[in-house]
């Protein structure tokens, strides 16, 4: 997909007599679909993201030129809070009912945290929705100052799975350097009381995030948790071997961790 997007980049810089209308990939907007409708920029972009939701579109680097504008407005928009709402509503109907909790302190839930717990998008709007090569060094240094701001869906099941006595471990592939900013936006943000809080080491740096991840599950599941649930952005969060009886996945079409 990268090497598409790239192909698609360098021929609309040399395509520059192009107008706005002219959006499309291969002189798409000729094309029918098969059912014989004329594809938009609309249709285009909103297959795009969707697609990356079904993780059929991986490892992109940047979210397709033409398609910026599209994904800032759906994940700045009401669209993406609906969508986001309902994932949260499945988590909480699953919790409802569960009706094998041990109540011994091993029962646990997974959350990541980067557009899981804390939105990234405003960093994102600065940055092209993603339109942009990612700068670690600029996004590491935003989050070193505790930018990220509250999701108000994930922290109100946050605090029905505290109540209902659930342990709760919070696994992010930020780096251990970012620890105590994590914690304190975390906390401004109104998330405390954790069980753990995993960031990643110098030791498992070259793993992929999805190899750090699993790792941390094994080592969770050796000490005797049950791993209830995980709820994360990234297909990468909630994949692998050993994982948790469910997995929930919220919307992100910004970026793609491995």
């Amino acid at each position: 997909m990268a090497k598409c997007i790239a192909f698609f980049l360098t021929t609309m810089c040399l395509v520059s007599v192009l107008t706005a209308a002219d959006w499309n990939i291969m002189n798409q907007k000729l094309k029918s679909t098969k059912s014989g409708l004329q594809i938009t920029l609309k249709n285009y972009c909103e297959g795009w993201r969707m697609n990356v939701e079904l993780n059929n579109i991986r490892d992109f680097t940047v979210v397709p030129a033409e398609c910026t504008s599209y994904i800032g407005k759906y994940m700045s928009g009401s669209q993406f809070k609906i969508d986001s709402e309902a994932t949260i509503d499945e988590c909480t109907l699953y919790l409802n009912t569960l009706c094998d909790l041990k109540k011994d302190g091993k029962d646990s839930w997974i959350f990541d945290i980067d557009d899981t717990l804390l939105s990234t998008v405003p960093y994102y709007k600065k940055h092209n929705y993603g339109g942009e090569a990612l700068n670690v060094t600029a996004l590491e240094e935003w989050m070193s100052k505790g930018k990220g701001t509250v999701m108000d869906y994930s922290l109100g099941l946050y605090n029905y799975i505290k109540k209902r006595g659930i342990q709760i471990i919070l696994v992010s592939s930020r780096k251990e350097h970012l620890r105590d900013a994590t914690i304190d936006n975390l906390v401004d943000a109104g998330y405390y009381g954790w069980k753990s809080l995993y960031l990643r080491s110098d030791d498992n740096e070259f793993r992929t995030v999805q190899e750090y991840k699993t790792s941390v599950r094994t080592e969770l599941i050796a000490n005797g948790y049950r791993i209830l649930g995980i709820l994360g952005d990234q297909w990468s969060s909630i994949r692998g071997v050993p994982t948790a009886r469910r997995t929930f996945k919220l919307p992100n079409s910004l970026y793609y961790v491995a």
